[in-house]
């Protein structure tokens, strides 16, 4: 594919090994050429880093295996995964991990990427289920389209939500932009 097919959150090979496109900007100085202006961050080492490509250059998309796993518990820094098909565990460290950590809770089922055999990165499900364990008492008369209020969730995930919801709710939460959709009980 060309450099100007680029977008967020894509996994390609640069210096023959998988980097996850962070930011992307389409670029066109003046006269000058076309280009692409990228953040990357090497799924192998960790290191994040700028790039500028031609937008007519050719980048190559990396091939990952997935494989659905089970989140099983943290020890440390380590997060422990299950294959649901072989049993197999591994660990992975927070570093791997990143955001996605706002939405893991046991038995939460994800897709892990694998590049050559080694893990890189996870995918996680739309939505996730999480409980409210601390926010501001129920507002009276809120509705569905009324005020919000800042809410924490089990996983310390801070999100707003509308004024009705209270401690203990469980409510459903957007995994891409980490917000509010419904209640979910």
């Amino acid at each position: 594919m060309r450099a100007n097919q680029i977008r967020r959150g894509m996994i390609i090979l640069f210096d023959k090994q998988p980097h996850r496109v962070l930011e992307y900007r389409h670029h066109t100085p003046g006269n000058l050429r076309a280009m692409v202006q990228t953040k990357l961050k090497n799924l192998i080492t960790g290191t994040t880093f700028e790039h500028r490509f031609s937008a007519t250059e050719d980048v190559e998309r990396a091939t990952l295996e997935q494989h659905e796993m089970q989140y099983l518990y943290q020890e440390g820094a380590t997060h422990y995964f299950m294959d649901v098909s072989t049993y197999e565990q591994i660990g992975l460290d927070e570093e791997i991990l990143g955001d996605t950590l706002s939405y893991l809770k046991p038995d939460t089922t994800i897709q892990v990427e694998v590049y050559n055999g080694q893990p890189v990165a996870i995918q996680l499900p739309a939505v996730v289920e999480l409980t409210v364990v601390e926010t501001e008492p129920e507002l009276k008369g809120a509705t569905v389209t009324g005020s919000s209020k800042p809410a924490k969730l089990e996983t310390g995930l801070q999100i707003s939500v509308p004024g009705f919801i209270k401690e203990g709710d469980v409510i459903r939460v957007d995994t891409t932009e980490g917000k509010y959709i419904e209640r979910a009980k």
